[in-house]
């Protein structure tokens, strides 16, 4: 058995008081308007409102604008490749051919959350990382991780009520504090993750980034044995405190970072399995397991090129969280099926659209990976 530490900042910490909460709805508002921006989880199924994955799309492009060829969320990125080397310790949980020894070819795509495909890079905004599995006989992984340890929604419905809650009043371009009490009254989960992740350790760079799914999934191993995961990425690179670097003035210091980082060499993650136990939730995004909970080190991610958008085969990839090989299965979490339709939505009218120049062109890459 292969264990791994936890990712830093993974102890337990005291949650926000009440008190607190209150007297910083505005900055609790305009970060859940932002990881909102990570995340359109909402299908088509729910009443009485049919609220579908079209609406869903539409409310992100009222608050964002339509910026056309872009997705409505993670509107800001680049294009990585690389691979996965498997060191045969997932076998035991999972038959999906991605844990069995070997390589296999990854593409995916770093990101900051939100529509705005031009926004500033800030230490606070939430990242993101798309990886594609690439696996014998046409099957592939697809899976969408971010920074953040929990996920601040139990249901769709508590996310829908929280995009509508958190949309920036147009006096003052913040969210609306008596909206945002409202919806925290009816929703204490999400003000106690909130406490977490304000007390989160934020990294300095994309490379030094722990990423995590989030979502709990079945995996099936050769026996038909079904035990309940979740996973996260932990950055062989030195961790550094994003407070600990002088503030940046470059609008695109992450991915400049990022550019100047994977050209002096490849970029490293272990991929851990996070193995649950019976009782612990898996249809709740919002609470953690015990952090005792076996972590296994199944492999290392090395992602050794970047492109930019223009040129990425990750641009034109949906980053569905449902695109699974046989040996993953979706767990019973209602945000999965919702994500995977809005994010199928989103897809479609991109597709449609004449793409625009991105922030970060190849002449970038070129340049400043010099």
């Amino acid at each position: 058995m292969v264990t791994y530490p936890q990712a830093p900042g993974a102890a337990k910490r005291r949650p926000l008081s009440r008190t607190a909460t209150v007297t910083r709805l505005a900055f609790i508002g305009m970060v859940l308007a932002v990881v909102a921006g990570g995340f359109a989880y909402l299908g088509g199924w729910l009443t009485p409102r049919a609220l579908t994955p079209a609406r869903f799309v539409d409310t992100f492009e009222q608050a964002n604008g339509v910026h056309a060829g872009f997705r409505r969320n993670h509107a800001k990125g680049v294009g990585v490749s690389g691979f996965f080397e498997s060191n045969g310790h997932g076998r035991r949980l999972s038959k999906a051919v991605v844990f069995q020894p070997g390589r296999v070819p990854v593409i995916g795509r770093f990101s900051l959350s939100g529509g705005q495909p031009h926004v500033a890079d800030s230490a606070d905004a939430v990242r993101g990382l798309g990886l594609h599995f690439s696996l014998p006989n046409g099957e592939a992984w697809r899976t969408a991780m971010v920074n953040l340890p929990v996920f601040p929604f139990k249901t769709p419905e508590a996310f829908y009520e929280n995009l509508v809650a958190s949309k920036p009043d147009p006096t003052t371009g913040k969210p609306d504090p008596a909206a945002m009490k409202a919806f925290l009254d009816r929703h204490p989960e999400t003000a106690q993750v909130m406490g977490v992740i304000k007390n989160q350790p934020v990294a300095s760079r994309f490379d030094n980034t722990s990423f995590y799914g989030l979502n709990a999934f079945r995996f099936i191993n050769a026996s038909g044995e079904s035990t309940p995961v979740r996973w996260l990425l932990v950055p062989m690179q030195p961790f550094e405190a994003a407070d600990d670097v002088p503030a940046a003035r470059d609008k695109n210091y992450l991915f400049d970072g990022l550019i100047a980082r994977i050209r002096r060499q490849p970029l490293r993650w272990h991929l851990i399995l996070v193995v649950g136990q019976r009782g612990d939730p898996t249809h709740d995004a919002t609470v953690a397991w015990p952090a005792d909970r076996e972590r296994v080190d199944v492999g290392t991610l090395t992602l050794g090129r970047l492109e930019a958008e223009e040129t990425s085969a990750a641009t034109n990839l949906n980053f569905d969280p449902l695109v699974l090989p046989p040996g993953i299965a979706p767990s019973d979490d209602p945000l999965l099926s919702a994500r995977s339709a809005v994010y199928s939505r989103s897809f479609t009218r991109r597709e449609g659209e004449t793409k625009q120049p991105s922030a970060i062109t190849a002449a970038d890459v070129v340049r400043k990976g010099e």
